[in-house]
């Protein structure tokens, strides 16, 4: 019985201080700035919102994405559009997990609150999700409005490294 219950603390231990896990990025919930677009880097800002249907369908792609190019230089920015701002972001983030090639994720790449002015330094936007591709050198080079096509986006970041 006592070697039962140590066997389960100690599992309990582990699993707790995440021993022998891969650590994954935290999500970062501040207003965006310039410098939150890494210099150097392919960058794939993605505008979404909580409530919106098409970006909860793209959350998975991005965080495979961000797991698969991250250490090739390349990250995800996601940029919050809703009008609550961190009181409904932060929670959704901390809380919200996906299922990204059998694993439930949470979100791993940076996100930030946005707002209108935010969105017209991108050229402004149509609609929710909306994504912009941004080379190393800083040009948008693509510009996707609506659900992103995964292999589309892909092909497209996998030229930029």
């Amino acid at each position: 019985m006592k070697t039962t219950v140590l066997v389960v603390l100690m599992t309990a231990l582990v699993a707790s201080t995440g021993i022998g896990c891969k650590p994954q990025q935290t999500a970062v919930i501040k207003d965006f700035q310039e410098k939150d677009i890494p210099a150097g880097k392919v960058v794939l800002v993605n505008f979404w919102a909580t409530w919106c249907e098409p970006c909860k369908i793209e959350i998975p792609w991005l965080i495979e994405m961000q797991n698969k190019y991250s250490a090739k230089g390349f990250t995800v920015l996601g940029i919050a559009m809703d009008d609550e701002g961190s009181s409904v972001v932060a929670p959704f983030v901390q809380t919200k997990r996906y299922d990204v090639n059998g694993q439930k994720l949470a979100m791993n790449y940076p996100i930030v609150i946005g707002s209108d002015k935010v969105a017209d330094k991108f050229g402004g936007l149509l609609g929710y999700p909306t994504s912009i591709l941004i080379s190393k050198d800083g040009k948008k080079i693509k510009r996707i409005t609506g659900l992103i096509s995964y292999e589309e986006i892909t092909k497209a970041i996998e030229g930029q490294l």
